[in-house]
């Protein structure tokens, strides 16, 4: 009895360490390439630590071979026989284990299909979603393997979908055709060509032609309905960033009549105050770097609002009521501030990062990424709006404002400052554009030239949706948003823009006040 319990240890030793059959390995160290690729996806298809480590080592040409066939792993001068998992000195003979192309493909494929037996969750959603975009047939029994042992309820079905897109390029029909029809519910748009390629005479089996017309049909549904709820979504994302950039312009140029052509720089101030802000807390405050929004909506809005009231008491003050003269200075001082900025930090863009909790996007619709620094700026545009609201018509200044727009004169006899609401108005419309902004700062670098990239735009928004109406330059925005991003796969962005300029050229000519007409000493 004691014999047999020695003998079954032992058995059970040997089996441990010899980890690979050595029939798996002697093609490795052929010149069948056929051969040699069949031994990487059985080797694959082990999913255990051994495997792994081979392939990595196949990879990094560390793989040597004998003239008996005997292959190891070299690492320094010490070489481990993965057929008995001993390690000992490097034996003679030595000769490396020649990698192309096709065998260096075929283990990248066997290690990306690895990755989704990870411990770690993370890994595996990210192998499955890789996958999803270029899988191949030798990766299937790897894939089903990983299927079986998946438990995730997000991973899983990821999984079954990848394994039937490997098995669409199947040698079995029957295989084939359940493939098809368990892709009928993917959204994956790689799928089509694959698809596509099955209805032509290269698929020899109508009944899988006939399967494979019906899922491309649901797909190209399904991509379609993807493609327009991102097209509304990114629409409402443009809108929002040309509310933010024209909400201050409708202030300063609807409610004062004041052709403001520095307004782009005081988005691009707002911009580079957000910059510093950042950099303050990355020197000063690492661990709260997250937080240096909190800090820059308020600094953004005071600077912005100190240059606005600081240009309105030094230059606009003595333009009133001469457009043309105010267009051309305003023109001046933005090219002022513009080489200010590009002696203070340079004429190279400037990084301004998303938040942690900014970044990255949720998922819907199995393709579609809403990204969280749009849907934040969306929120933020609103309750911006919602505030400049609050205090056009609920506060003592907005009354003072709305009634110096009115009748600047009456106003001015009931006691009202009107040369004080004026610097505090255009302060307003400066600080707003400040937000803006801040907002800019968090979709792309920032740069000198911010601000000249929307001015146009802003201007737009603000005339469509007629001056001063706060109403008008949200629907205007919004219009404008949806426009460009429903037209921009139609004609590509350069025309798409022509094109809106010339709806809104000749919609002016229809309606000169723009959606609502305006009201007060600008209509006079």
């Amino acid at each position: 009895m004691k014999k047999l319990l020695l003998l079954a240890c032992l058995l059970l030793s040997c089996a441990a360490h010899a980890a690979i059959d050595n029939a798996l390995l002697a093609p490795l160290a052929g010149g069948d390439p056929d051969a040699r690729v069949d031994a990487i996806v059985k080797i694959g298809a082990l999913a255990n630590d051994d495997a792994i480590r081979l392939l990595t080592a196949l990879k990094s040409d560390a793989l040597y071979a004998t003239p008996d066939g005997s292959i190891y792993i070299v690492t320094d001068d010490k070489a481990y026989n993965p057929a008995t998992g001993a390690t000992g000195p490097l034996p003679e003979g030595l000769d490396g284990v020649m990698v192309n192309n096709r065998l260096r493909g075929a283990v990248d494929d066997a290690l990306s299909a690895l990755k989704l037996f990870a411990p770690d969750r993370a890994q595996r959603l990210a192998a499955a979603t890789e996958l999803q975009k270029s899988v191949t047939l030798a990766q299937a029994p790897l894939i089903e393997k990983a299927l079986a042992n998946e438990q995730d309820a997000e991973i899983r079905p990821m999984l079954q979908l990848v394994a039937a897109t490997a098995n669409l390029q199947s040698a079995n029909a029957a295989r084939r055709k359940a493939a098809v029809e368990a892709l009928a519910d993917s959204s994956n748009a790689n799928l089509r060509p694959l698809l596509q390629a099955m209805l032509s005479d290269k698929e020899p089996d109508q009944a899988v032609r006939v399967a494979a017309a019906h899922t491309l049909q649901a797909l190209d549904s399904r991509l379609a309905r993807t493609e327009f709820i991102g097209n509304v979504f990114y629409g409402i994302s443009l809108a929002s960033v040309l509310l933010l950039t024209a909400l201050g312009l409708a202030i300063t140029f609807g409610l004062m009549g004041i052709i403001n052509m520095a307004h782009g720089e005081l988005l691009m101030i707002g911009a580079y105050t957000t910059y510093l802000c950042q950099l303050g807390f990355r020197n000063y405050f690492p661990s709260a770097v997250d937080c240096y929004l909190i800090a820059a909506l308020p600094a953004a809005f005071l600077v912005t609002a100190a240059v606005g009231i600081a240009l309105e008491r030094t230059v606009i003050r003595w333009l009133y009521g001469r457009p043309l003269e105010t267009l051309l200075a305003t023109w001046g001082i933005s090219l002022i501030l513009m080489q200010a900025v590009r002696t203070i930090f340079g004429a190279q863009n400037v990084e301004v990062a998303n938040p942690s909790w900014m970044s990255g996007g949720v998922t819907v619709l199995g393709s579609l990424v809403l990204a969280y620094n749009r849907i934040v700026i969306i929120v933020f545009a609103l309750l911006v709006v919602a505030g400049v609201w609050l205090i056009l018509n609920k506060t003592r200044l907005g009354l003072f404002v709305r009634a110096v727009m009115q009748n600047r004169r009456m106003a001015g006899c009931v006691g009202v400052s009107t040369a004080k609401i004026d610097m505090m108005t255009f302060g307003l419309g400066s600080g707003i554009a400040g937000l803006g902004g801040v907002a800019l700062s968090q979709l792309g670098n920032v740069g000198p030239d911010l601000g000249q990239s929307y001015i146009v735009d802003s201007f737009m928004v603000v005339v469509l949706g007629g001056v001063g109406q706060l109403a008008g330059t949200i629907i205007a925005a919004l219009g404008l948003g949806e426009a460009n991003k429903f037209l921009e796969p139609v004609a590509g962005a350069v025309l798409a823009k022509i094109a809106i300029l010339v709806f809104i050229i000749m919609f002016i000519q229809k309606r000169p006040q723009g959606l609502f007409a305006m009201k007060g000493r600008s209509a006079e």
